[in-house]
Formats: structure tokens, sequence, C-alpha cells
């Protein structure tokens, strides 16, 4: 009976060791898939559909902010926004591709660039393995992990990675507000 209880005492530790280095191993095979710049193996650690539905959010948050309250009472302004909330979502559909995830991964300042601005951002001829070595890591729960990295202008660029049942992914970009607001360079 004791020999039971210390195999299945010794079975949860080995489960919660390995759910614990979830989201490293995500990181790594994220690493590897860049290296070997395979879409395939970069799609079975990043959902897609929620790091475009995050990203759109966060630029039509943005984009209304930007034009401030009255914006909804002008009907020029009004159609406007809504212009730009169609532009926003095909910014996110853009970047939340496994091209784009894999530039933003990389340091690659994507919005900038294809937002007309051109690049001034310094990591852009840095190996992703370096740029990726920088992140500081922290739990937020038991099921929600995240990895920050300075960008260019210094501000933070937060990937957050999700756990569906024992597997990590990459759920959400939170971008620095001053990349959507227009105060960086």
């Amino acid at each position: 009976m004791k020999k039971v209880l210390v195999l299945l005492l010794i079975a949860l530790l080995a489960l919660a060791g390995y759910v614990a280095a979830g989201p490293f191993l995500a990181i790594r095979g994220i690493r590897a898939a860049l290296e070997r710049r395979d879409v395939a193996a970069l799609d079975e650690y990043v959902d897609f559909a929620a790091v475009r539905a995050s990203l759109r959010a966060q630029i039509e948050d943005a984009i209304a902010r930007h034009a401030g309250p009255d914006a909804q009472a002008d009907p020029f302004a009004a159609f406007g926004l809504k212009l730009a909330s169609t532009a926003a979502g095909s910014l996110a559909d853009a970047v939340a591709t496994p091209a784009g995830i894999a530039a933003v991964l990389e340091g690659r300042s994507v919005l900038r660039r294809l937002g007309g601005g051109g690049s001034r951002d310094a990591r852009a001829g840095v190996g992703h393995e370096r740029w990726l070595d920088d992140l500081h890591y922290r739990y937020e729960s038991p099921s929600r992990f995240t990895a920050t990295v300075r960008n260019a202008d210094g501000e933070p660029v937060v990937f957050v990675f999700g756990r569906d049942g024992l597997r990590w992914t990459l759920v959400d970009v939170r971008l620095p507000p001053g990349l959507l607001d227009g105060r960086s360079r």
C-alpha cells in the first residue's frame, strides 16, 4: 500500500512539474520553429484566432481613445471610426499570421512598418535567439503565464500563454500603448 502511495505521489509531482514547465517548453518550441522557419510547428504553439481577436480589440480601443468621446456624436467621425475599425481588423489579421507572429517574436516592428512609419527598431537586425533571451517570466495564475520583453523604445511587449489541459499556447500579445497611440517613433 505504501508503494502505491509513493508511486502516486511521484506521478503527481511529475505531472505538476510538467505543467509548470509547460510555458517554457512552449517558448522553446516557438524558438525552434522560428529557427527552422517551420510555420506548421509555430501553429502548434500559437492560438492565432485568440491572438487575432486580442490584437483587433487593442487596435480598435486605441483608435476610439484617439478619436475621443465626441467622435460617436458626429456622423462623419462615426463613419471614420467605422472605417478605421475595419482597417484595424485588417491590421490584426496581417499580424496574427504565422509570419506576423514570427516577426513580432523576432523583434521586428511589424505594426510600424505596416503603418508606413518605417522602422527604427534596433532589434531588426538581431537574431530571434538573442531577443527571446531578454524575456522576463511570470505566472499570473496556474493557467496563465506571461513573458515580457522591452521593444527598441523601451516599452513592454507582453506575450501571454494560456493552458488548456496540459498544453500551453500563446493566446495574447499585449502591445505597448505608445505603439498603438502613436507615441512611439
